[in-house]
């Protein structure tokens, strides 16, 4: 009887340790170091991860060899994860803007069956982040550093209905538009 509790135990730890996390190469660097005798190689990665259900995070990791490195950005990208509220599981809920030095990014909701229109490095953070339709813009540095966390910042600003209604001590009903109402109006301007 022991043992079926401590086996119990365990199982439960470790599906508690491995949540299903999708990792997204974005970056790898050669970077050289002249010393007396030569030159030394090492390796930097860029690495999104994400559970595709609105929580996501960057990491970059250095080290001598390729999957090292990885594998460090990897971890460092789950201790920084974030969670972003989306529209309806599959956009966002208003237009952003987040920057980051030079980098400034724009991201704009889109209607289903827009797809993911952005650039490399904010493509990954979007399918990490589980966003379906999205139009994103880079303007300004290119570096994929900076895009993702200019990209981060703003998915940082984004506020749902929920939050706003929390903030304002209201209900989420009181501050949405009503869909009723909008088919009276142009109900009324077509007869006019």
């Amino acid at each position: 009887m022991a043992e079926r509790d401590n086996n119990r135990g365990r199982g439960r730890k470790r599906e508690e340790e491995t949540p299903e996390f999708a990792d997204r190469l974005v970056a790898i660097n050669r970077v050289s170091k002249t010393v007396k005798g030569g030159k030394r190689f090492g390796f930097a990665a860029l690495v999104v991860v994400g559970d595709q259900k609105g929580r996501v995070g960057f990491g970059k990791g250095k080290a001598k060899e390729v999957p090292e490195a990885i594998r460090k950005a990897t971890e460092q990208a789950k201790r920084q994860m974030i969670r972003v509220p989306l529209k309806e599981g599959r956009t966002l809920h208003h237009d952003i803007e987040g920057r980051h030095g030079a980098g400034k990014v724009v991201m704009r909701t889109a209607t289903a069956g827009t797809g993911i229109i952005a650039g490399g490095p904010m493509r990954a953070v979007f399918e990490m982040l589980g966003i379906q339709d999205v139009v994103a813009k880079s303007i300004g540095s290119q570096n994929p550093y900076n895009m993702i966390r200019a990209t981060l910042n703003g998915l940082g600003k984004e506020s749902s209905p929920r939050h706003v209604a929390q903030r304002r001590g209201k209900k989420v009903a009181d501050i949405l538009p009503k869909r009723d109402d909008a088919p009276a109006a142009e109900a009324v301007t077509e007869e006019a």
